[in-house]
């Protein structure tokens, strides 16, 4: 699928359609991108007749999506933007069918650009310019456009970061005076921005940024400047500390507590492999610039990846102590690892029969249930 296929369908049903925002300002710059966003004067109902053909969704805030196995296009109907609340959903719009009041309504010069099926440039607030200066400017009034949507407060931020643009001085001053804004925000849509912030490499001066602006307070989070930039987003929020809750998963909290564990450990052992496994070591390992080939080399050599692989059942256990199951058996299993992945025990049913054996006083005088 080509995006002039759905310009052209949608001029031929006699009505206006652009490309629009962020795939005009990538082209301009030269990144490739496959999220298309289109304005049109075409209401949804119109853009499903128009589009019975293809693989749509649609939405009440008029917006029709079209997937395909290459692009992913976004319509939206001309609007004015009347009222916002913090989750960034529009609570009141009127739709419009003049394409300058929807132009109006962008958030900054860079994405109010458009761009019709023949490849030709409306940039009615000197977008361009503003792309090739590398500057990120607000469209019209700036206290309005973030009182409008105080996420463009954080977008401002990410793009600054990702784009390594530069924040023009009013808006900046704007940004620092309207932090309290940022209490609008859901927690949801601060950590969709956090997360693209977090994973760029320019990470740190995003950080810097945020810091800077007084926004860190208002997202929560506080950081060290020897913060060390990794490509995994868990690594980077393990090295942040987190004031006010952010809507991880339980996957995500899971491994942001291990990675900061492995890291306090302060090094990538047998151990480690063996407790948290070989991505959560890799990604510990990169905060703490330990070698990813020796990392790798260790876990391919590991004796044993899981209590399971330990030759000896917990009712071989308690036969040779001559005790019933309990706690008992976890701490003799939690020993056998120890000296096994060490090198210092043979993982050989017979030899950690004697090795218990010869040990069974020091576990029977720990409590053990005889």
């Amino acid at each position: 699928m080509k995006v002039t296929e759905i310009l052209n369908k949608i001029e031929e049903n006699g009505f206006e359609a652009y490309i629009v925002g962020g795939y005009v300002r990538d082209h301009l710059l030269g990144i490739e991108t496959n999220d298309i966003d289109i304005c049109t004067n075409a209401r949804v109902k119109e853009l499903i007749d128009i589009f019975s053909d293809y693989n749509i969704t649609s939405n009440e805030y008029g917006s029709v999506k079209i997937s395909s196995n290459d692009l992913r296009i976004d319509i939206t109907t001309y609007r004015r933007d009347l009222k916002y609340n913090g989750n960034r959903r529009k609570v009141e719009i009127e739709y419009v069918d003049n394409l300058m009041d929807d132009i109006e309504r962008r958030d900054f010069t860079m994405n109010a650009i458009c761009m019709n099926k023949d490849g030709s440039i409306i940039d009615v607030y000197d977008g361009k310019k503003d792309i090739e200066n590398k500057i990120i400017r607000c469209v019209g009034n700036i206290t309005d456009r973030l009182n409008e949507d105080p996420l463009r407060m954080l977008r401002a931020v990410r793009f600054a970061t990702v784009l390594e643009f530069r924040i023009e001085e009013n808006l900046y001053k704007e940004l620092k005076r309207n932090r309290h804004l940022i209490n609008e925000l859901s927690r949801e849509r601060i950590k969709e921005e956090l997360n693209k912030i977090l994973v760029n490499k320019n990470a740190k001066v995003g950080l810097k940024l945020l810091k800077d602006l007084g926004f860190l307070p208002y997202i929560g989070i506080d950081y060290k400047e020897n913060i060390i930039y990794i490509s995994d987003i868990c690594g980077m929020y393990s090295q942040l500390e987190i004031k006010e809750e952010l809507p991880f998963s339980k996957e995500e909290k899971e491994n942001i507590k291990n990675i900061k564990n492995i890291v306090n450990y302060g090094i990538i052992d047998e151990n480690v492999l063996f407790n948290y496994g070989l991505y959560l070591a890799m990604v510990a390992g990169d905060i703490l610039g330990i070698d990813k080939e020796y990392i790798a080399d260790l876990n391919k050599h590991l004796i044993i990846t899981s209590i399971k692989d330990i030759n000896i059942t917990s009712a071989e256990i308690c036969k040779v102590l001559n005790t019933k199951p309990g706690r008992i058996i976890g701490e003799v299993y939690d020993e056998l690892k120890d000296v096994i992945l060490k090198g210092e025990l043979e993982n050989n049913n017979n030899l950690i029969k004697d090795y218990i054996s010869l040990n069974r006083k020091k576990w029977l005088n720990e409590g053990a249930v005889i």
